[in-house]
């Protein structure tokens, strides 16, 4: 049976590694693009980052340029995010989030949730410390709004 642990990601870095890396622990997987809209909410991506991270929480942000709104490089796009909004959370190199080059996450995700297509940048999925997800957050559903399911996903089951 394949769980969240089976999937590997690329950090911008160039260091690819398997999500088994974080078991245990809280994941909130976001798509994100850097010239959307929605790009405000890295602020409150990144808030919940500083004050969970010791206790378990894990944000990563897989950008996208699935809705043409992300810069032409990922070198770009993570300078973007640190400069205007601090990103100090992990950032992943670029992926897609539908259709045929669907990065495997994300197909894993979507069938998850219940829930096809991505629709917009922004798509959020809390996943608990036992590898299960929690809840897919629509695009507008700000990282404020879903504090409290992160807090009692820390204390499910803490260590």
């Amino acid at each position: 049976m394949t769980s969240i642990y089976d999937f590997s990601v690329t950090s911008m870095e160039g260091e690819t590694f398997k999500l088994e890396r974080f078991r245990d622990q809280v994941l909130l997987v976001v798509n994100t693009a850097s010239k959307c809209g929605l790009a405000p909410q890295l602020e409150g991506l990144e808030a919940l980052h500083k004050k969970y991270h010791d206790q378990g929480l894990v944000v990563i942000g897989l950008p996208s340029n699935q809705f043409r709104q992300e810069l032409d490089s990922d070198e770009a796009a993570s300078e973007y995010c640190q400069v205007h909004y601090g990103v100090t959370f992990l950032m992943t190199k670029r992926v897609a989030v539908n259709g045929d080059d669907t990065d495997p996450l994300f197909d894993y995700l979507k069938t998850e949730s219940g829930h096809g297509r991505i629709k917009w940048n922004y798509t959020k999925f809390l996943v608990g410390r036992d590898g299960q997800l929690v809840h897919r957050y629509a695009p507008t559903t700000t990282p404020e709004s879903f504090t409290d399911a992160v807090v009692a996903a820390l204390d499910s089951n803490a260590n």
